[in-house]
Protein backbone atom coordinates (compact mmCIF):
# COMPACT_ATOMS: atom_id res chain seq x y z
CA UNK A 1 0.00 0.00 0.00
CA UNK A 2 0.97 3.64 -0.46
CA UNK A 3 2.70 5.28 2.52
CA UNK A 4 -0.09 7.84 2.98
CA UNK A 5 -2.71 5.08 2.96
CA UNK A 6 -0.88 3.20 5.71
CA UNK A 7 -0.59 6.39 7.78
CA UNK A 8 -4.33 7.02 7.47
CA UNK A 9 -5.14 3.45 8.53
CA UNK A 10 -2.76 3.54 11.50
CA UNK A 11 -3.88 6.97 12.70
CA UNK A 12 -7.54 6.10 12.25
CA UNK A 13 -7.20 2.85 14.18
CA UNK A 14 -5.38 4.56 17.06
CA UNK A 15 -7.89 7.43 17.27
CA UNK A 16 -10.80 4.98 17.27
CA UNK A 17 -9.13 2.98 20.04
CA UNK A 18 -8.60 6.18 22.01
CA UNK A 19 -12.30 6.97 21.69
CA UNK A 20 -13.26 3.61 23.19
CA UNK A 21 -10.74 3.98 26.02
CA UNK A 22 -11.96 7.49 26.82
CA UNK A 23 -15.53 6.17 27.16
CA UNK A 24 -14.34 3.38 29.48
CA UNK A 25 -12.36 5.87 31.58
CA UNK A 26 -15.40 8.13 31.85
CA UNK A 27 -17.58 5.22 32.98
CA UNK A 28 -15.22 4.29 35.83
CA UNK A 29 -14.46 7.89 36.81
CA UNK A 30 -10.78 8.03 35.83
CA UNK A 31 -8.73 10.32 33.62
CA UNK A 32 -8.23 8.77 30.15
CA UNK A 33 -4.56 9.80 30.12
CA UNK A 34 -3.11 6.57 31.59
CA UNK A 35 -5.19 4.59 29.09
CA UNK A 36 -3.70 6.65 26.25
CA UNK A 37 -0.21 5.93 27.57
CA UNK A 38 -0.95 2.20 27.70
CA UNK A 39 -2.36 2.30 24.15
CA UNK A 40 0.85 3.95 22.97
CA UNK A 41 2.91 1.27 24.69
CA UNK A 42 0.88 -1.46 22.97
CA UNK A 43 1.53 0.04 19.53
CA UNK A 44 5.01 1.41 20.22
CA UNK A 45 8.53 0.02 20.22
CA UNK A 46 8.49 -3.42 21.81
CA UNK A 47 4.70 -3.45 21.78
CA UNK A 48 2.26 -5.96 20.33
CA UNK A 49 1.78 -4.19 16.97
CA UNK A 50 4.48 -1.53 16.43
CA UNK A 51 3.42 1.41 14.26
CA UNK A 52 6.24 2.88 12.19
CA UNK A 53 4.68 4.85 9.33
CA UNK A 54 2.53 7.17 11.47
CA UNK A 55 5.21 8.04 14.04
CA UNK A 56 5.97 11.40 12.40
CA UNK A 57 2.30 12.41 12.56
CA UNK A 58 2.09 11.56 16.25
CA UNK A 59 5.37 13.38 16.92
CA UNK A 60 4.11 16.66 15.41
CA UNK A 61 0.67 16.17 16.95
CA UNK A 62 2.28 15.69 20.36
CA UNK A 63 4.09 19.04 20.07
CA UNK A 64 0.84 20.79 19.18
CA UNK A 65 -0.87 19.02 22.10
CA UNK A 66 1.55 20.39 24.69
CA UNK A 67 1.30 23.88 23.19
CA UNK A 68 -2.51 23.86 23.29
CA UNK A 69 -2.62 22.45 26.83
CA UNK A 70 -0.55 25.30 28.19
CA UNK A 71 -2.09 28.00 25.99
CA UNK A 72 -5.61 27.20 27.17
CA UNK A 73 -4.43 26.98 30.76
CA UNK A 74 -3.02 30.49 30.31
CA UNK A 75 -6.42 31.69 29.08
CA UNK A 76 -7.76 31.06 32.60
CA UNK A 77 -5.51 33.81 34.02
CA UNK A 78 -5.35 37.54 33.56
CA UNK A 79 -1.94 39.28 33.74
CA UNK A 80 -2.99 40.88 37.05
CA UNK A 81 -4.02 37.53 38.53
CA UNK A 82 -0.72 36.06 37.39
CA UNK A 83 1.37 38.72 39.13
CA UNK A 84 -0.73 38.62 42.31
CA UNK A 85 -0.63 34.83 42.41
CA UNK A 86 3.14 34.80 42.03
CA UNK A 87 3.57 37.32 44.84
CA UNK A 88 1.29 35.43 47.22
CA UNK A 89 2.77 32.02 46.53
CA UNK A 90 6.52 32.68 46.58
CA UNK A 91 7.03 30.72 49.79
CA UNK A 92 4.71 27.93 48.64
CA UNK A 93 6.71 27.68 45.42
CA UNK A 94 9.96 27.36 47.36
CA UNK A 95 8.50 24.67 49.63
CA UNK A 96 7.18 22.90 46.53
CA UNK A 97 10.64 22.87 44.95
CA UNK A 98 12.42 21.60 48.06
CA UNK A 99 9.89 18.93 49.03
CA UNK A 100 9.44 17.48 45.55
CA UNK A 101 12.59 18.04 43.51
CA UNK A 102 15.08 16.91 46.15
CA UNK A 103 13.60 13.38 46.57
CA UNK A 104 13.72 12.87 42.81
CA UNK A 105 17.31 14.13 42.57
CA UNK A 106 18.38 11.86 45.44
CA UNK A 107 16.64 8.93 43.74
CA UNK A 108 18.53 9.64 40.52
CA UNK A 109 21.85 9.57 42.37
CA UNK A 110 20.90 6.30 44.11
CA UNK A 111 20.21 4.76 40.70
CA UNK A 112 23.71 5.80 39.61
CA UNK A 113 22.56 8.19 36.89
CA UNK A 114 24.95 10.98 37.83
CA UNK A 115 24.30 14.75 37.86
CA UNK A 116 22.28 14.80 34.62
CA UNK A 117 19.98 12.03 35.81
CA UNK A 118 19.61 13.67 39.23
CA UNK A 119 18.66 17.06 37.78
CA UNK A 120 16.27 15.47 35.28
CA UNK A 121 14.57 13.19 37.82
CA UNK A 122 14.28 16.12 40.24
CA UNK A 123 12.38 18.03 37.57
CA UNK A 124 10.16 15.06 36.78
CA UNK A 125 9.08 14.70 40.42
CA UNK A 126 8.77 18.47 40.95
CA UNK A 127 6.43 19.53 38.15
CA UNK A 128 2.70 18.89 38.52
CA UNK A 129 0.63 18.21 35.41
CA UNK A 130 -1.16 21.50 34.71
CA UNK A 131 -3.28 19.87 32.02
CA UNK A 132 -4.51 17.00 34.18
CA UNK A 133 -5.13 19.24 37.20
CA UNK A 134 -7.10 21.74 35.10
CA UNK A 135 -9.21 18.87 33.75
CA UNK A 136 -9.78 17.44 37.25
CA UNK A 137 -10.89 20.81 38.61
CA UNK A 138 -13.40 21.18 35.78
CA UNK A 139 -14.65 17.59 36.01
CA UNK A 140 -15.12 17.80 39.79
CA UNK A 141 -16.78 21.22 39.69
CA UNK A 142 -14.12 22.90 41.84
CA UNK A 143 -13.14 25.82 39.60
CA UNK A 144 -14.96 28.23 41.94
CA UNK A 145 -13.65 26.72 45.20
CA UNK A 146 -11.64 28.85 47.63
CA UNK A 147 -8.59 26.61 47.33
CA UNK A 148 -8.47 26.71 43.52
CA UNK A 149 -6.47 30.00 43.30
CA UNK A 150 -3.84 28.42 45.58
CA UNK A 151 -3.59 25.39 43.29
CA UNK A 152 -3.36 27.54 40.18
CA UNK A 153 -0.71 29.82 41.70
CA UNK A 154 1.54 26.83 42.42
CA UNK A 155 1.00 25.55 38.88
CA UNK A 156 1.92 28.95 37.43
CA UNK A 157 5.13 29.11 39.46
CA UNK A 158 6.09 25.61 38.32
CA UNK A 159 5.27 26.29 34.67
CA UNK A 160 7.25 29.54 34.64
CA UNK A 161 10.14 27.84 36.45
CA UNK A 162 10.36 25.46 33.50
CA UNK A 163 11.55 28.42 31.41
CA UNK A 164 14.67 28.48 33.57
CA UNK A 165 14.95 24.77 34.25
CA UNK A 166 14.65 23.36 30.72
CA UNK A 167 17.53 25.40 29.21
CA UNK A 168 19.70 24.37 32.16
CA UNK A 169 18.84 20.71 31.65
CA UNK A 170 19.42 21.01 27.89
CA UNK A 171 22.89 22.43 28.55
CA UNK A 172 23.69 19.54 30.90
CA UNK A 173 22.42 16.93 28.44
CA UNK A 174 24.39 18.37 25.53
CA UNK A 175 27.44 18.75 27.73
CA UNK A 176 28.28 22.35 26.78
CA UNK A 177 30.78 24.43 28.71
CA UNK A 178 29.79 26.24 31.89
CA UNK A 179 30.03 29.63 30.15
CA UNK A 180 27.93 28.57 27.19
CA UNK A 181 25.36 26.98 29.48
CA UNK A 182 25.16 30.17 31.55
CA UNK A 183 24.66 32.22 28.37
CA UNK A 184 21.89 29.86 27.22
CA UNK A 185 20.06 30.15 30.54
CA UNK A 186 20.56 33.96 30.64
CA UNK A 187 19.04 34.33 27.16
CA UNK A 188 16.09 32.14 28.14
CA UNK A 189 15.51 34.12 31.34
CA UNK A 190 15.73 37.41 29.44
CA UNK A 191 13.22 36.28 26.84
CA UNK A 192 10.75 35.09 29.49
CA UNK A 193 11.03 38.33 31.48
CA UNK A 194 10.57 40.38 28.30
CA UNK A 195 7.47 38.40 27.33
CA UNK A 196 6.08 38.70 30.88
CA UNK A 197 6.58 42.47 30.75
CA UNK A 198 4.80 42.72 27.41
CA UNK A 199 1.98 40.48 28.61
CA UNK A 200 1.38 42.52 31.79
CA UNK A 201 1.68 45.94 30.15
CA UNK A 202 0.22 45.34 26.69
CA UNK A 203 -1.91 42.20 26.98
CA UNK A 204 -5.06 44.19 26.16
CA UNK A 205 -3.51 45.25 22.86
CA UNK A 206 -2.90 41.61 21.88
CA UNK A 207 -6.56 40.78 22.54
CA UNK A 208 -7.63 43.46 20.06
CA UNK A 209 -5.96 41.53 17.25
CA UNK A 210 -8.78 38.97 17.42
CA UNK A 211 -12.56 39.12 17.32
CA UNK A 212 -14.73 36.87 19.50
CA UNK A 213 -17.65 37.24 17.09
CA UNK A 214 -16.14 35.20 14.24
CA UNK A 215 -15.16 31.67 15.24
CA UNK A 216 -13.01 30.67 12.27
CA UNK A 217 -10.72 33.76 12.26
CA UNK A 218 -10.47 33.51 16.05
CA UNK A 219 -9.33 29.87 16.02
CA UNK A 220 -6.89 30.44 13.16
CA UNK A 221 -5.50 33.63 14.71
CA UNK A 222 -5.06 32.33 18.25
CA UNK A 223 -3.65 28.98 17.12
CA UNK A 224 -1.32 30.64 14.64
CA UNK A 225 -0.05 33.19 17.15
CA UNK A 226 0.43 30.52 19.80
CA UNK A 227 2.41 28.24 17.50
CA UNK A 228 4.47 31.17 16.19
CA UNK A 229 5.45 32.37 19.66
CA UNK A 230 6.04 28.79 20.84
CA UNK A 231 8.36 28.16 17.89
CA UNK A 232 10.28 31.39 18.46
CA UNK A 233 10.59 30.57 22.16
CA UNK A 234 11.98 27.13 21.29
CA UNK A 235 14.49 28.79 18.97
CA UNK A 236 16.03 30.70 21.91
CA UNK A 237 15.99 27.62 24.17
CA UNK A 238 12.82 28.54 26.05
CA UNK A 239 10.21 25.82 26.31
CA UNK A 240 7.60 26.07 23.56
CA UNK A 241 4.99 25.23 26.20
CA UNK A 242 6.02 28.25 28.30
CA UNK A 243 5.76 30.51 25.24
CA UNK A 244 2.28 29.16 24.56
CA UNK A 245 1.28 29.65 28.21
CA UNK A 246 2.28 33.31 28.09
CA UNK A 247 0.27 33.84 24.89
CA UNK A 248 -2.77 32.47 26.70
CA UNK A 249 -2.22 34.90 29.58
CA UNK A 250 -1.97 37.82 27.14
CA UNK A 251 -5.54 37.22 25.91
CA UNK A 252 -8.36 38.48 28.08
CA UNK A 253 -12.04 39.34 28.18
CA UNK A 254 -14.47 37.97 25.60
CA UNK A 255 -11.62 36.90 23.33
CA UNK A 256 -10.16 34.62 26.01
CA UNK A 257 -13.55 33.16 26.95
CA UNK A 258 -14.56 32.48 23.35
CA UNK A 259 -11.13 31.07 22.43
CA UNK A 260 -11.30 28.69 25.36
CA UNK A 261 -14.77 27.57 24.33
CA UNK A 262 -14.04 26.90 20.65
CA UNK A 263 -10.50 25.54 21.05
CA UNK A 264 -11.11 23.11 23.91
CA UNK A 265 -12.01 20.18 21.58
CA UNK A 266 -8.86 20.86 19.54
CA UNK A 267 -6.78 20.86 22.73
CA UNK A 268 -8.33 17.61 23.91
CA UNK A 269 -7.57 15.91 20.58
CA UNK A 270 -3.92 16.88 20.35
CA UNK A 271 -3.29 16.51 24.09
CA UNK A 272 -4.51 12.92 23.80
CA UNK A 273 -2.17 12.43 20.85
CA UNK A 274 0.69 13.73 23.00
CA UNK A 275 0.22 11.04 25.64
CA UNK A 276 -0.18 8.32 23.02
CA UNK A 277 3.05 9.48 21.37
CA UNK A 278 4.98 9.16 24.62
CA UNK A 279 3.81 5.57 24.86
CA UNK A 280 4.77 4.97 21.22
CA UNK A 281 8.25 6.36 21.83
CA UNK A 282 8.84 4.22 24.94
CA UNK A 283 10.19 0.70 24.58
CA UNK A 284 7.60 -1.42 26.40
CA UNK A 285 10.14 -4.18 27.03
CA UNK A 286 12.06 -1.86 29.39
CA UNK A 287 9.09 -1.15 31.67
CA UNK A 288 9.06 -4.28 33.86
CA UNK A 289 12.49 -3.46 35.25
CA UNK A 290 11.28 0.02 36.24
CA UNK A 291 7.98 -0.96 37.85
CA UNK A 292 9.25 -1.09 41.43
CA UNK A 293 11.41 2.09 41.30
CA UNK A 294 8.66 4.00 39.49
CA UNK A 295 5.94 3.03 41.96
CA UNK A 296 8.14 3.66 45.02
CA UNK A 297 9.15 7.10 43.68
CA UNK A 298 5.50 7.84 42.91
CA UNK A 299 4.34 7.02 46.44
CA UNK A 300 7.09 9.11 48.04
CA UNK A 301 6.59 12.20 45.89
CA UNK A 302 2.81 12.05 45.96
CA UNK A 303 3.08 12.29 49.74
CA UNK A 304 5.40 15.31 49.45
CA UNK A 305 2.96 16.97 47.02
CA UNK A 306 0.10 16.48 49.47
CA UNK A 307 2.25 18.12 52.15
CA UNK A 308 3.05 20.98 49.75
CA UNK A 309 -0.60 21.66 48.94
CA UNK A 310 -1.74 21.32 52.55
CA UNK A 311 0.93 23.82 53.69
CA UNK A 312 0.10 26.33 50.94
CA UNK A 313 -3.65 26.15 51.59
CA UNK A 314 -3.19 26.53 55.35
CA UNK A 315 -1.10 29.69 54.83
CA UNK A 316 -3.88 31.02 52.60
CA UNK A 317 -6.44 30.54 55.37
CA UNK A 318 -8.24 27.62 53.72
CA UNK A 319 -10.14 25.18 55.94
CA UNK A 320 -8.98 21.61 56.54
CA UNK A 321 -11.11 19.97 53.79
CA UNK A 322 -9.81 22.52 51.28
CA UNK A 323 -6.22 21.86 52.37
CA UNK A 324 -6.60 18.17 51.61
CA UNK A 325 -8.28 18.92 48.27
CA UNK A 326 -5.34 21.15 47.39
CA UNK A 327 -2.76 18.51 48.29
CA UNK A 328 -4.55 15.68 46.51
CA UNK A 329 -5.08 17.76 43.35
CA UNK A 330 -1.34 18.46 43.03
CA UNK A 331 -0.21 14.82 43.09
CA UNK A 332 -0.55 14.10 39.35
CA UNK A 333 2.42 14.43 37.02
CA UNK A 334 2.11 14.39 33.25
CA UNK A 335 3.13 16.47 30.25
CA UNK A 336 6.22 18.28 31.60
CA UNK A 337 7.50 15.16 33.37
CA UNK A 338 7.33 13.35 30.05
CA UNK A 339 8.98 16.24 28.20
CA UNK A 340 11.85 16.25 30.70
CA UNK A 341 12.26 12.48 30.39
CA UNK A 342 12.34 12.71 26.61
CA UNK A 343 15.03 15.40 26.78
CA UNK A 344 17.19 13.54 29.29
CA UNK A 345 16.81 10.14 27.57
CA UNK A 346 19.62 11.11 25.21
CA UNK A 347 22.07 10.80 28.11
CA UNK A 348 20.11 8.55 30.50
CA UNK A 349 18.08 6.04 28.40
CA UNK A 350 16.50 4.33 31.44
CA UNK A 351 14.78 7.55 32.50
CA UNK A 352 12.07 7.21 29.81
CA UNK A 353 10.61 3.90 31.06
CA UNK A 354 10.93 5.06 34.68
CA UNK A 355 9.04 8.25 33.82
CA UNK A 356 6.33 6.24 32.04
CA UNK A 357 5.76 4.05 35.13
CA UNK A 358 5.97 7.10 37.40
CA UNK A 359 3.44 9.16 35.41
CA UNK A 360 1.05 6.20 35.16
CA UNK A 361 1.30 5.67 38.92
CA UNK A 362 0.66 9.31 39.84
CA UNK A 363 -2.19 9.77 37.36
CA UNK A 364 -4.03 6.62 38.39
CA UNK A 365 -3.58 7.23 42.12
CA UNK A 366 -3.87 11.02 41.93
CA UNK A 367 -7.16 10.88 40.04
CA UNK A 368 -8.58 8.61 42.73
CA UNK A 369 -7.21 10.76 45.56
CA UNK A 370 -8.77 13.91 44.08
CA UNK A 371 -12.16 12.22 44.40
CA UNK A 372 -11.47 10.93 47.93
CA UNK A 373 -11.73 14.49 49.24
CA UNK A 374 -15.42 14.53 48.23
CA UNK A 375 -16.23 11.15 49.80
CA UNK A 376 -18.60 11.22 52.77
CA UNK A 377 -16.33 9.19 55.05
CA UNK A 378 -13.39 11.53 54.36
CA UNK A 379 -15.48 14.63 55.05
CA UNK A 380 -16.63 13.17 58.35
CA UNK A 381 -13.04 12.30 59.26
CA UNK A 382 -11.74 15.81 58.50
CA UNK A 383 -14.63 17.39 60.44
CA UNK A 384 -13.75 15.28 63.50
CA UNK A 385 -10.08 16.21 63.14
CA UNK A 386 -10.99 19.88 62.81
CA UNK A 387 -13.26 19.71 65.90
CA UNK A 388 -10.53 18.01 67.92
CA UNK A 389 -7.81 20.46 66.89
CA UNK A 390 -6.83 23.00 69.60
CA UNK A 391 -8.02 26.56 68.99
CA UNK A 392 -5.00 28.83 68.30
Amino acid sequence: MHHTTIVLIEVGAVLFGMSLLARIASRIGLSPIPFYLILGLVFGTGGVIPLADSSEFFSVGAEIGVILLLALLGLEYSPTELVQGLRRSKLAGTVDLLLNALPGAAFGLLLGWGPVGAVALGGITWITSSGVVAKLLRDLGRVGNRETPVILSILVIEDLAMAFYLPLLSALVIGVSLLRGAITVAIAVGVVLAILFLVVRFGHVVSRLFTPDLTEPLVLGVLGTTMLVAGLAEEVNVSAAVGAFLVGIALSGRVARKAQEVMSPLRDLFAAVFFVFFGLATDATTLPGMLLPGIVLGVITMATKVATGYHAARRAGIGIPGRWRTGFALTVRGEFSIIIAGLAAITVPDIAPLAAVYVLTTIFAGTLLARVADAGWFKRLTRRRAAAAPVP
